[in-house]
């Protein structure tokens, strides 16, 4: 079915792909202004993200079908537009609009996370993510508990009561939607599930004191989440089908989706040089510090808390006394707020045994709650880039910045005084490309995802991916679920730094790194390749793009017709 629904409509959407409108377009539209496009995109959005009267949404079959038909209008109609007469910065609002338009066409033509991921129905989410949104498809019922203070004032208790009331019928919606034969993602999504279940429990320990409604409706939809892991474990064995999407299926979303300028080949070809680059460049550090010391894990709470601390303001004068970023109020107490804390030695998984030799490595990827922090407290003045864009368009722009800076605070001199962090460094890039390689062999259904965690722990250096397999696992999921996501950490890194290299082109002894990361966050938290369009007036990733789309056309209409 899935395969049938593809192709009736592969034709349609790559016409609406194309960028600029038919030669019969209205002219009025073609000369079509900025709020026209803002309407479409209000339009879309409320499409994107239906109301739920109930609180219940309705990702049945038909429902779908139906929106997907209101989605190719809206396709038609922003393809009658012409943004060509328009300022850059607005060119790049269409491309945004465009592209989440595909990711809705993605999520019902291929993805379909209601039909063949279980995971998609696990709404309950005690933590904050520390990117824009969610990582990976998210049910529109999800339920925030980090935004609740406990013990609950009445009103959020009220709240909280008619959000813990969509479980139940949702859960008895699941068993209808799920169709789908993709056997790793079944099988792994029943763990999220149980997860909820315990998700609950510690609910229920934090509202002792709620009233008898509140207890009902929770202990209900604790007894419906264990019936429907039950039932998934009950269907597991008929589930026989990969979860790959496929090389195409990769590449077309990776471009029209993601606006990556990317194939999975080129992703593949990406990663596996900077793997090697890691091990040679690791064992380069290594050499060159032979005759020193080698850090001393921290071996106590107390001592934990002190070495976070003292990286935290040596991270924070770094960046304000050497120019790297304009540092804000709100960073220093955000990144506080994520410090972790002590574990000793067995409970440690890959990220836990960096932060426990050199907090620094790590606290440097979580400038992701600076920029949550800027998006909250600073929104960007353009509605289309105010708020997370759907579909985790944003990933190249806050992943691969995040995986970026670790290596280029290095080089700008971060642990000069403390060489053998640079070690760490290495072998954090590596861990990611062991990661991303695995996550492309897997949606190619080279591999299993068995086997994507056992290629992931092989090619981490040292072993340390082996020594938490829920970390390993809880990735390689992810990263099936949502395209894309397990290579965009190097990927992104590799956009941010060709966008680095244009600039400095273009500017010369002018540039400097404080100005550029300033430029950077205005444009907002958009796709690299839409920032280095803005910044740089470079548009040759955004033709390649389209002229892809274009010849993928070409080859689907030259096919025999069935």
């Amino acid at each position: 079915m899935r395969t049938n629904l593809h192709r009736s409509t592969t034709v349609l959407t790559f016409i609406l792909l194309i960028t600029y409108p038919p030669a019969h377009a209205d002219e009025q539209n073609r000369s079509g202004s900025h709020e026209v496009l803002m309407s479409l995109f209000r339009e879309f959005r409320a499409l994107a993200h239906p109301a739920l009267p109930d609180g219940v949404p309705d990702y049945t079959a038909a429902t779908m079908a139906a929106t997907h038909r209101k989605l190719q209008a809206l396709q038609q109609r922003l393809t009658s537009i012409d943004p060509s007469p328009w300022p850059l910065e607005h060119q790049v609002d269409y491309e945004l609009l465009r592209a989440e338009m595909n990711g809705l066409d993605f999520s019902i033509r291929v993805l379909q996370p209601w039909a063949r991921d279980p995971a998609y129905y696990a709404i309950v989410w005690p933590d904050q993510s520390d990117t824009p949104a969610h990582e990976g498809p998210t049910s529109h019922a999800a339920i925030e508990l980090w935004m609740y203070t406990f013990p609950l004032s009445k009103t959020d208790e009220a709240k909280l009561v008619k959000q813990l009331k969509v479980i139940t019928p949702l859960l008895q919606q699941a068993r209808i939607n799920l169709t789908g034969n993709a056997r790793d993602l079944w099988i792994t999504g029943i763990k999220n599930i149980r997860d909820q279940v315990g998700d609950l429990d510690e609910l229920a320990r934090k509202t002792v004191t709620a009233g008898r409604e509140f207890k009902k409706v929770l202990a209900e939809a604790r007894a419906a989440t264990v019936s429907f892991a039950e039932w998934l474990e009950q269907q597991a064995p008929s589930k026989t089908g990969p979860s790959g999407i496929g090389k195409d299926a990769y590449t077309w979303h990776l471009q029209n989706v993601l606006l990556i300028p990317m194939t999975w080949e080129e992703e593949e070809m990406l990663l596996k040089r900077e793997l090697d680059r890691s091990y040679a460049m690791l064992s380069l550090e290594r050499h060159r510090n032979r005759n020193l010391p080698p850090i001393q894990p921290v071996s106590s709470p107390a001592e934990y808390d002190q070495r976070a601390d003292a990286s935290v303001r040596k991270l924070m004068d770094f960046l304000k006394n050497q120019g790297i970023l304009t540092v804000k109020p709100y960073m220093e107490p955000e990144l506080r707020k994520h410090l972790g804390g002590y574990r000793p030695p067995e409970k440690r998984n890959f990220f836990t045994n960096v932060m426990h030799l050199e907090p620094a490595v790590l606290y440097t990827h979580l400038v992701h709650w600076f920029e949550t922090a800027m998006m909250r407290d600073e929104p960007h003045p353009n509605p289309m880039r105010r708020d997370a864009l759907l579909y985790n368009i944003w990933m190249s722009r806050s992943e691969g910045f995040a995986t970026g800076v670790e290596e280029m605070f290095m080089h700008a001199g971060l642990y000069d005084d403390n060489p053998r962090a640079r070690e760490l460094v290495w072998i954090m890039l590596a861990f990611r490309c062991a990661r991303g390689l695995a996550s492309l062999y897997a949606h190619a259904n080279e591999i299993t995802l068995e086997e994507a965690r056992a290629y992931q722990i092989e090619w981490t250096p040292r072993g340390w991916a082996g020594e938490d397999l829920s970390l390993v696992g809880g990735e390689q999921h992810l990263y099936l679920r949502q395209p894309g996501y397990g290579t965009i950490y190097v990927t992104g890194k590799y956009l941010i730094e060709r966008l680095i290299a244009d600039r400095s082109r273009q500017l010369g002894d002018a540039f400097k790194l404080k100005t550029f990361f300033d430029e950077m966050y205005g444009v907002g938290m958009i796709p690299v390749s839409l920032i280095r369009w803005q910044m740089t007036g470079l548009d040759d990733e955004m033709k390649m793009i389209r002229n892809n789309a274009a010849r993928f056309l070409k080859l689907e209409e030259d096919k025999p017709k069935q």
